[in-house]
């Protein structure tokens, strides 16, 4: 099973390959592109139950021993990451080839775009199995370069400028983050994460609070909390349908997820938590208001996408096992349904030429599979029960009221009231877009591709499915957020005969 570890990142990496050979065969190319993704699906659920079963998979790269070499670790946080997120981009695949093939305008796929796809998609696993600090850094490196070609995919002006902004900030980011690795280095000689777990705790306090916070700051910018998300609402509605999608969906998790393995792992102090507290509450409110005040459908949920992150670092803030399973069960959860909105918003989009709710009205009654797609993803984000979206919520708030205190109490008002503002954008863009009477914008003669159609509509089953499956799903957030706390789990299968 150890001869699993890397192919989440080697497939989509082979597939890359292969598809930019293909670049001039379109057929071939996209059934390669499929065909990568869906044996990586298949590898990170056979990771994930490995993991939880037995523990966490180890693979030493070049055969050479931790703390040495390059280790990626499949724990059970890790391998749920990556079957969400492979479940994600296979699906956003499949709706990106039907939108290709329903038309050949401007949001159309090109050539380039399955190749840079699947490097986006290895470094977005690679990101989750990284056992270094730098092998992380590579991860979001990868990132990077794929989500600029992505995100600027056929030239426009303006794509090209919300794309220069989007790599400026996220290249000073990379920056401080490099700096971190090379602070870290200095101060401990290693960067493996099981070996700084050790390390770490014999610097002095200000020195460990210093390399927390720049860590803090570089993932922060990463993962879009306030006052570092500026930066998002701008750069992700001009990209193609299924870029902007992809982005929402994974990118930001990805910075999520490094804030609570660096927190856990290497600072399991509570010295952060207030300030974790302070950002995540002022994260969810200033998010929320900004999509109250939005007209256009795709930064409006580009605000709710900074708005919900704010829930996920509550749950880190908490520094408690309940808070934990919290934020780990709201990521799964908001990396399904955010990414399905913005699938919708491209559908659509698709079907009206408009995204702004002013031009909008009677989708409902034109195309009523849109209705239903759009009102099942909206209840589950604004956290109506029996949705993931309440049992996520409910978890964090019951995390919060058991610690106590000024602070968690008034995130625990916050979360509420930040829960019921989403509801109202929802019920803002229902009344406007699908409910009141059609405007000229829609255009009865422009169906739906199926494919796109039939992957959107996977996406919500599977938000659906989420509460479904609730219960061994808390199973294993529950399992990873108790390793996560423990930290000797992850140390000693990296390092069996402890740190050096």
């Amino acid at each position: 099973m150890t001869a699993l570890v890397p192919l989440p990142v080697l497939l989509p990496l082979l597939g890359a390959a292969l598809t930019l050979l293909l670049v001039n065969r379109p057929l071939p190319q996209r059934l390669v592109s499929v065909s990568c993704l869906s044996a990586t699906l298949l590898v990170a659920v056979l990771l994930l139950v490995r993991a939880y079963r037995h523990g966490p998979l180890v693979m030493q790269i070049g055969a050479w021993p931790a703390p040495v070499g390059i280790v990626l670790v499949a724990d059970q946080l890790a391998a749920l990451m990556l079957v969400v997120s492979s479940a994600v981009t296979l699906c956003v695949l499949l709706y990106s080839i039907g939108q290709g093939q329903g038309e050949t305008g401007e949001s159309a796929p090109l050539a380039i775009f399955h190749p840079t796809y699947l490097v986006l998609t290895a470094g977005v696993t690679n990101a989750f199995l990284a056992g270094d600090l730098f092998n992380l850094f590579v991860g979001f490196e990868m990132l990077l370069a794929a989500s600029f070609v992505l995100l600027t995919l056929n030239g426009t002006r303006l794509r090209i400028r919300t794309g220069s902004t989007y790599v400026v900030v996220n290249v000073l980011a990379s920056m401080i983050f490099l700096i971190s690795v090379g602070l870290v280095y200095a101060a401990t000689g290693t960067l493996n994460l099981a070996h700084l777990a050790a390390r770490l705790d014999e610097l002095p306090d200000g020195v460990r609070l210093s390399l927390q916070l720049m860590l803090l700051l570089a993932f922060g910018i990463k993962a879009a909390v306030f006052p570092l998300s500026a930066w998002l609402p701008d750069s992700y509605p001009t990209a193609p349908a299924p870029v902007t999608a992809v982005f929402a969906g994974l990118l930001t998790k990805v910075g999520v997820y490094a804030i609570i393995r660096t927190q856990t792992l290497l600072f399991p102090d509570e010295r952060a938590g207030k300030l974790l507290l302070v950002v995540a509450g002022l994260t969810m409110l200033v998010g929320i208001l900004g999509a109250v005040a939005q007209s256009d459908l795709k930064r409006l949920f580009s605000f709710t996408l900074v708005s919900h992150i704010g829930y996920m670092i509550f749950g880190v803030g908490l520094s408690t096992v309940a808070g934990l399973v919290g934020a780990i069960f709201y990521v799964v959860h908001h990396i399904t349904i955010q990414t399905t909105l913005f699938l919708v918003a491209g559908l659509i989009e698709q079907r009206t030429g408009s995204t702004d709710l002013r031009r909008l009205g009677g989708l409902a009654r034109v195309t009523p599979v849109l209705g239903v797609l759009f009102f099942v993803s909206a209840m589950n984000l604004a956290g109506i029960p029996p949705f993931s979206g309440f049992l996520g919520k409910l978890g964090l708030l019951q995390a919060g009221v058991a610690v106590g205190g000024v602070l968690p109490w008034t995130l625990v008002a916050v979360g509420t009231l930040t829960s019921l503002l989403t509801l109202y954008v929802a019920s803002r863009v229902w009344s406007m877009a699908f409910w009141r009477v059609p405007c000229q914008t829609v255009r009865p003669s422009a169906p739906l591709p199926g494919l796109t159609v039939g992957a959107t509509t996977v996406l919500v089953v599977l938000g659906v499915a989420l509460t479904v499956v609730a219960g061994p799903l808390f199973d294993v957030t529950t399992g990873a957020a108790v390793d996560l706390r423990e930290r000797t789990p992850y140390i000693h299968a990296v390092l069996p005969g402890g740190p050096p």
